[in-house]
């Protein structure tokens, strides 16, 4: 394979993360050069930025101080382990990248699409995805699981369904966008049933 950026979204509960481990341990059983990294977080900075933004007690937090915590993660996120994993021409998996914000801000929190696309214009500095998969579930279905399973809840998760439901909207809307970049897999089903999919995806980016 090229060197490839493939990013993980979908609403919360969706099984992106635990279908982006399994994805890794294919691609290195085929001896693939894999960095798996994840949003927000990924870095040292990153991650501490990370705990203020997760974090239930900080409920006070105003829409747009969120969506620029999340762009300077994502900054620092790139230019310390994204970019660098890049230039070593090894394939970087993302559990989650700008369109998370693109969703969760601007379309969640009603910030507007233009308004945090620009701002993470500013952060990402040219880096995009080659390929993002979104693991398609709906929202009252993902958030029974978050709560039934073990994962902590964050600050995200307590929000109101409606908050959730406006971010599922917004990534509906973003992958009419970018229908070439953006692929859906069907989130409702076991991970290893989801994972072949995905796995198909990926593999239209290899050379033939």
């Amino acid at each position: 394979m090229k060197r490839k950026f493939i990013t993980f979204e979908g609403p919360e509960g969706s099984g992106k993360t635990s279908v982006l481990k399994a994805v890794e341990a294919r691609l290195k059983r085929r001896g693939v050069d894999v960095l798996s990294t994840r949003e927000p977080g990924g870095s040292d900075i990153a991650e501490q930025i990370r705990q203020i933004i997760l974090d239930i007690e900080n409920r006070k937090m105003e829409p747009r101080t969120e969506a620029m915590l999340y762009a300077a993660a994502r900054r620092q996120h790139i230019s310390e382990v994204i970019w660098p994993a890049l230039e070593d021409e090894k394939v970087v998996l993302c559990d989650r990248f700008v369109d998370s914000s693109l969703a969760y801000q601007g379309y969640g929190r009603q910030l507007g699409y233009e308004a945090v696309y620009d701002l993470n214009l500013f952060a990402i500095n040219g880096c995009l995805p080659d390929l993002t998969i979104f693991i398609d579930v709906p929202p009252t279905i993902g958030l029974d699981r978050v709560f039934d399973n073990s994962r902590d809840v964050n600050r995200l998760d307590l929000e109101s369904l409606t908050f959730h439901e406006r971010v599922y909207r917004g990534y509906q809307l973003l992958i009419d966008k970018e229908p070439g970049r953006i692929k859906v897999v069907d989130g409702n089903r076991p991970v290893e049933d989801v994972v072949p999919d995905v796995m198909a995806l990926i593999g239209m980016l290899e050379d033939t």
